[in-house]
């Protein structure tokens, strides 16, 4: 059993054996294809959706989605914050040559 993670909004909850059972039920068209011997199935974005909507109950994909843009959010706010550290000792640095000069 894969998890379908190529969609961001389904990442954890929709994995291939759910998707083949909307195509197989008629609730999602499908396209078949390979890329370099690996399989794949092309789904309609607005379908997927549609379709988890109606299986998973209508908050959950808003919810996976709020929990995703959290997530992405945080991982922003660390990486501003490593930037501002490595920035503050660079302009402390710098500080310490200045005042040398000075001297």
């Amino acid at each position: 059993m894969r998890q379908y993670d190529h969609h961001p909004d389904c990442r954890a909850t929709v994995t291939t054996d759910f998707i083949v059972k909307g195509i197989r039920s008629g609730d999602l068209e499908h396209r078949e294809g390979a890329i370099w011997g690996n399989p794949y199935i092309r789904v309609l974005r607005s379908q997927l959706e549609r379709y988890i909507a109606a299986q998973l109950g209508p908050d959950h994909l808003a919810n996976k989605t709020t929990q995703i843009e959290l997530r992405a959010i945080n991982k922003e706010i660390a990486e501003i914050r490593n930037r501002l550290a490595v920035l503050e000792a660079r302009k402390t640095e710098v500080e310490k040559a200045a005042r040398r000069w000075r001297e």
